[in-house]
């Protein structure tokens, strides 16, 4: 699930730059509803994802592991990033999107450190 989640945060705003590139009406709307499709997609899978991740947590992990604590608060920031992309969905979906394509490319990237911050933290539990 985890798994699926991500690909959803890696392709939306990828689907986000070429749709803030795209002139073409009709090429713009068969993007617009592959975003749209997508995020319907990777919604239940991310409560999912966070119901399961909570109850192992709840399961095997004792409360006073700092690390878990900061896997936390990154997992709760990728979901104010999923609630984002919904707003910047609506945004192209409205044609009222005012970010470049390049602001999108930078957005792209979050997820990706975020995932990477999250693996060390599993890997190495620094504290």
């Amino acid at each position: 699930m985890v798994v699926s989640w991500f690909a959803g945060l890696f392709y939306l705003p990828r689907i986000f730059v070429n749709l803030a590139m795209e002139k073409n009406d009709a090429a713009y709307d068969r993007l617009l509803v592959m975003a749209g499709k997508l995020y319907r997609f990777v919604t239940p899978i991310m409560w999912l994802t966070l119901a399961t991740g909570i109850w192992l947590w709840l399961a095997y992990f004792p409360l006073s592991m700092n690390w878990m604590w900061a896997k936390l608060a990154l997992v709760a920031g990728l979901v104010g990033y999923h609630h984002v992309c919904k707003r910047r969905l609506r945004d192209f979906e409205t044609r009222q999107n005012t970010k470049s394509h390049v602001w999108f490319r930078w957005f792209n990237e979050i997820p990706v450190i975020v995932l990477l911050a999250v693996v060390l933290l599993v890997v190495f539990k620094p504290f």
